[in-house]
């Protein structure tokens, strides 16, 4: 307890978990292996967006503080304007402006490791009204009130303020921590149990890592339903090295990676059927410790997928979780805050994966795949160095 009290100080909560946390008397949202869906995901399955528990304790809480108004602004009852652009990579465009003004305003990052700094804004700091539940691992978690609970809550769901689209919430994983945004393992580990309790193939989680157009350095990712599929969904790609890293007792065991083809490409990707997610989990951490070693920012997108492959062999299977991670280019600074603000949007969170959240009419109007792909080329790495990473990678999953 000691230690709680000391890093509750530090985030500026009440060490002995009093009603200064903002999830102090946020109800519990508790789960355990049975509640993940491992199969029967499909496209058209299912049309209530409510298709599981979790899916209708989320989406009850976040249209209620909807109504309460809770949100910068309300999203259209009848949903965002929507629109395919012609081509084979059938991105998804909709028109949000309101993302784009009325949003908080980003703090300045300098660095990919930039430590956690309690006097700026904060997960703490958000009104209670703002969190919708707990999260409790294991089918049981201390009642909302207790001290432990209040203190050192294992990992809060709260509302996106500026949202993208209906359910846009924010995962936290252990939020008194004050942990910088970089991924951990429990945080993937959590993304990835969302995604199996959500019956919807429309849900997806993502993550921006700092430099990668991150707005707030405590550690998040985001979670949303989109009612279009993507073609990241299905889209073919080739492995890369073992399926197991090592063999002998003490072995890290590691998923295969595989290459996505085509842009926007350069992404590594990583499958589980649900069965292996402390695998996924560590694959991954793996991989973006890799990359923040090597000082590259990085956008995460989780989604329902049918297997890897070229082509996949079950194309309309959405029973797994597809999770890819793209190496980037950096935006850092003052020049980061402002660059790519005269594009008709930015890459960040969603839009790598085929997800165009569009700031003008114009734009949405008229923007071709042509111009996307312009557009995101000048984030991605360049293709000589990501060649260098996937030698890196491939030595890494040898370990």
């Amino acid at each position: 307890m000691a230690a709680a009290a000391a890093e509750a100080a530090a985030v500026g909560g009440d060490p002995d978990g009093g009603p200064a946390w903002p999830w102090a008397q946020a109800p519990v949202f508790s789960y355990s292996e049975r509640d993940l869906i491992r199969s029967g995901v499909r496209w058209g399955s299912s049309d209530s967006g409510s298709g599981s528990r979790f899916d209708a304790a989320l989406l009850s809480a976040w249209e209620e503080r909807m109504d309460g108004g809770c949100f910068r602004y309300r999203l259209p009852s009848r949903g965002l304007p929507s629109r395919r652009l012609p081509g084979p990579r059938r991105f998804v465009a909709q028109l949000n402006p309101q993302r784009a003004t009325e949003r908080r305003r980003p703090q300045e990052i300098l660095s990919l490791r930039q430590p956690f700094e309690p006097e700026r804004f904060n997960f703490t700091r958000i009104p209670a009204r703002e969190v919708l539940f707990q999260l409790g691992r294991g089918g049981g978690c201390p009642e909302p009130g207790e001290a432990e609970a209040q203190a050192e809550a294992s990992a809060l769901l709260i509302v996106n303020v500026s949202p993208l689209e209906r359910g846009h919430v924010l995962l936290v994983p252990e939020p008194a921590r004050g942990l910088p945004q970089l991924l951990t393992r429990d945080a993937v580990l959590r993304a990835l149990e969302l995604v199996f309790l959500s019956s919807e193939p429309a849900f997806r989680v993502g993550f921006n890592s700092l430099g990668a157009w991150a707005s707030v350095n405590h550690l998040h990712l985001h979670g949303y339903y989109l009612g279009h599929r993507l073609e990241l969904e299905s889209a073919p790609s080739r492995p890369l090295g073992p399926s197991e890293a090592g063999s002998g007792p003490g072995r890290r065991r590691l998923l295969p990676v595989h290459l996505l083809r085509g842009p926007p490409g350069r992404g590594l990707l990583v499958y589980t059927d649900g069965g292996d997610l402390p695998a996924a989990a560590l694959t991954l951490h793996a991989l973006g410790g890799l990359l923040v070693r090597r000082s590259l920012a990085h956008n995460l997108f989780l989604c329902r997928g049918c297997p890897p492959g070229d082509p996949p062999a079950r194309p309309d299977s959405r029973d797994g979780v597809r999770i890819v991670l793209w190496p980037r280019r950096s935006c850092f600074g003052l020049k980061g805050e402002g660059e790519g603000e005269e594009e008709a949007f930015k890459v960040a969170l969603c839009e790598l994966a085929g997800h165009l959240p569009i700031k003008n009419p114009q734009d949405y109007s008229s923007l071709t795949e042509e111009k996307v792909l312009e557009t995101m080329e000048k984030y991605l790495l360049p293709e000589e160095e990501f060649s260098q990473l996937v030698s890196e990678v491939t030595e890494l999953l040898k370990d």
